[in-house]
């Protein structure tokens, strides 16, 4: 068995996102494209955000560090550390009210 310091590495990639021209930097931690359970770590630096894109199946963001934003059309849910969203199934986008990281956890079909 592996163990990751989610802590860790929150910490090595909000700095790199900090520094990034994106603002921004990622990591999966558990699983991938072939799996069905896939855990990404995602850092995005204050005021930055991830564009509008299509729900990736069943998933959950759980805010590990800062204050973010999910925006689904008119709807719209803030969260900050130690919090858990459920992510709708529409195109959203996330910003980062602050210096941020999220666990992204999906359950493809």
């Amino acid at each position: 068995m592996k163990t990751e310091s989610l802590s860790g590495l929150a910490e090595q990639h909000l700095a790199i996102a900090r520094q990034a021209s994106n603002g921004r930097s990622a990591q999966t931690v558990h699983g991938g494209h072939a799996g069905v359970l896939r855990q990404t770590l995602i850092a995005l630096a204050g005021g930055r955000q991830l564009d509008e894109h299509e729900s990736p199946g069943e998933a959950t963001l759980q805010v590990l560090h800062g204050h973010v934003r999910l925006i689904a059309g008119a709807d719209e849910q803030a969260a900050t550390t130690g919090e858990l969203l459920a992510i709708p199934d529409a195109r959203h986008s996330l910003k980062a009210v602050h210096d941020s990281v999220v666990l992204l956890t999906v359950a493809k079909p």
